[in-house]
């Protein structure tokens, strides 16, 4: 049994591409063109309409002349602000849709155990994220029942990401059963406990993309997560 064949085969793969509406700029134009005309029609009208003693001197023309200048520029920069907004969203999905058939690591602390009808082993990689340097660093892996079946050294780590694959036998030597298998990590430095992020492997099948324009990786059994979340493409 290959642990990513059974993980592809418990979900379907699925990628919805978002659509953006082509009628938003026009309507922002012609919003801020009606806008100015209505200005520069009262602007007239108040011009005609002045007392001949007391006219409207320079700098009240001035202002209102930018206020027309103003109004039209703030519409206009709305629909570009829109159109960019639109074309960060689309960005963000064709950078997630080229993870797609890729492994990931994301916040998690699972491994998957199965073994080929030729009996061979296959595990799914574990890791964790250091904010600082340990001297001292063990994963401790434990079955469903949380009995522990193995505790593996790792040395000192920097600080980042690390990744690793469990060999999948027990401290007797003998092959793990295969199933679903949990870790923690235990990091130090100069005795102190140090935070260790656990990571477990996903595998994802296909990019979602909600109504409002925010985009998830689909990741099968391990349901969804943002690019972001994202800690190590393998």
């Amino acid at each position: 049994m290959a642990i990513t064949t059974s993980i592809n085969d418990t979900t379907d793969n699925t990628t919805i591409a978002s659509t953006s509406s082509g009628g938003s700029s026009t309507t922002g134009a012609s919003s801020a063109d009606d806008l100015s005309s209505s200005f520069l029609t009262l602007l007239v009208a108040q011009l005609k309409n002045q007392d001949p003693t007391n006219p409207m001197d320079n700098s009240q023309l001035t202002s209102q002349l930018a206020q027309i200048s103003t109004v039209s520029g703030i519409e206009k920069l709305n629909t570009t602000l829109g159109s960019i907004s639109g074309q960060i969203t689309s960005g963000s999905s064709v950078q997630a849709s080229s993870l797609i058939g890729h492994g990931v690591m994301v916040s998690g602390s699972a491994i998957l155990v199965g073994s080929d009808t030729d009996g061979t082993v296959s595990t799914t990689p574990f890791g964790f994220e250091l904010e600082t340097a340990s001297d001292t660093t063990t994963a401790t892996i434990s079955d469903s029942t949380g009995k522990v079946v193995k505790t593996i050294s790792l040395g000192s780590q920097t600080a980042g990401v690390h990744s690793y694959t469990w060999d999948g036998t027990q401290e007797d030597g003998t092959k793990a059963p295969d199933g679903s298998y949990t870790f923690s990590i235990n990091a130090l430095n100069n005795g102190q406990q140090m935070v260790a992020t656990p990571l477990n492997y996903a595998l994802v099948n296909g990019v979602i993309t909600s109504s409002s324009g925010t985009t998830a990786l689909d990741l099968g059994v391990r349901g969804t997560a943002s690019v972001d979340s994202v800690r190590q493409i393998l």
